[in-house]
């Protein structure tokens, strides 16, 4: 671990978020002598990020936390575009009233992280780089800014080289999507003083274009950061499950179901989630995943409560928590909800989530059953189904002796084996 002088630089470092810097020495020593601007851009082609986005918004939280000034940029003007980068086809086009929807739903999240009001040197930007881009005159462009890059490099980008080795189409608008993200790098160094991009580590190649251009456009002195990638203990892509995308916003998924997401953490990525997702002092997590086996679980409690409070504010993450205590711990689903019996041997060789359905009385058939599926609206346990070839067994058996079924939020049915 390299022994950074810095409080932002080491606290990244001790908590596991540093992959790359283009000059770890050089960026130590500005963030322990000054004030330091930092951005992460965001495109939004969805009216809410999701937990994939979680590792780089901290990043932008410890910024701050430290004395530093963080930017979020809005990829009001890229949004137009998308990034193709490690991308198997182009992106869906999106309106700019499209765009201005997503940035207000992404916009409210920030808030429960970045202080973009204190008054202080710190304080928090939100920025738009449709403010820049969408009035840029091309030919003026093409000649102050696209004679600086070179295609042959650009050609030799991983996140290129990906779809051209593929045989994949790759359009010319995709194409300068790299050139406008450097600019953006430019714009906010001339509006804000802004030295430092950070991004996951599949940005580097567009965030090394935008150190070059910085230099060549205005002779300063840029720094890059990125995160690594991460997956879960078991390989999986951090904010994609099997029923979709684990979404910040409550409109787009329950707080109950965001506190659940964590609750259901593997036993291995719990210390490492409670240092990349939640404020908590590193002796505390090393006390709290210290204990034996048996603890495992009230450590994924924890985590799930302080990244809901992160994400959805304290009070609604311990509304969450005791919902699930009196779901899963208290015994509350016999006394409050219907229950239909069913025989042990249904759930030998698997009872099929279409016939479950029917015999729960919440779908007539089993392509009503089916049809509620495909609308997202049937759950077991509270936890979306996606496949309607799923079967039920004995492991779908809550600890209270029942399988919860549910249409929607209002119609629930227990399904008891005897």
């Amino acid at each position: 671990m390299t022994q950074f002088k810095s409080d932002f630089l080491r606290t990244l470092d001790e908590r596991g978020f540093i992959h790359q810097i283009s000059d770890a020495e050089g960026l130590d020593k500005k963030f322990a002598t000054e004030v330091v601007t930092g951005y992460i851009g965001y495109d939004p082609t969805a009216a809410s990020l999701h937990v994939g986005h979680l590792m780089q918004i901290m990043m932008l939280h410890w910024l701050q936390k430290t004395g530093h000034r963080p930017i979020a940029l809005m990829g009001g003007g890229t949004g137009m575009i998308g990034d193709p980068s490690f991308k198997d086809e182009a992106r869906k086009l999106l309106t700019v009233d499209d765009l201005a929807a997503n940035i207000e739903g992404i916009k409210q999240k920030f808030k429960n992280f970045l202080d973009f009001d204190s008054g202080e040197p710190n304080a928090a930007i939100m920025a738009n780089n449709a403010d820049w881009l969408l009035g840029l005159s091309y030919v003026e462009f093409l000649r102050d800014v696209g004679r600086h890059f070179s295609v042959n490099r650009m050609l030799s980008f991983d996140s290129v080289k990906l779809r051209l080795d593929r045989e994949q189409s790759l359009s010319f608008l995709e194409f300068n999507y790299m050139i406008l993200q450097a600019y953006d790098f430019v714009e906010l160094n001339k509006r804000h003083g802004c030295v430092l991009q950070m991004g996951g580590s599949d940005q580097w190649g567009n965030i090394v274009n935008g150190l070059d251009l910085g230099h060549r456009m205005l002779g300063t002195q840029f720094y890059a950061l990125t995160s690594p990638l991460l997956t879960t203990a078991s390989g999986q892509k951090m904010g994609k499950t099997a029923n979709g995308a684990v979404w910040l916003n409550d409109d787009a998924l329950s707080v109950y179901d965001f506190w659940q997401y964590w609750r259901n953490t593997e036993d291995a990525d719990v210390e490492r989630f409670l240092k990349l997702f939640t404020t908590l002092p590193l002796d505390e997590i090393a006390r709290v995943v210290g204990g034996d086996a048996t603890d495992i679980n009230e450590a994924k409690k924890i985590l799930a409560t302080e990244v809901t409070a992160m994400v959805h504010g304290r009070q609604a993450a311990q509304d969450a928590a005791s919902t699930a205590v009196a779901v899963f711990e208290a015994g509350q689903l016999d006394l409050s909800l219907p229950t239909i019996q069913i025989g042990w041997n249904a759930l030998e060789g698997g009872l099929g989530i279409l016939a479950a359905t029917v015999t729960a009385g919440l779908a007539s058939s089993n392509g009503e059953a089916r049809r509620h599926i495909q609308a997202g609206a049937l759950k077991v346990n509270d936890n979306a189904v996606s496949d309607e070839k799923l079967a039920l067994t004995k492991e779908s058996v809550l600890s209270e002796g029942v399988i919860k079924l549910s249409i929607g939020k209002k119609r629930h049915v227990l399904l008891k084996p005897v």
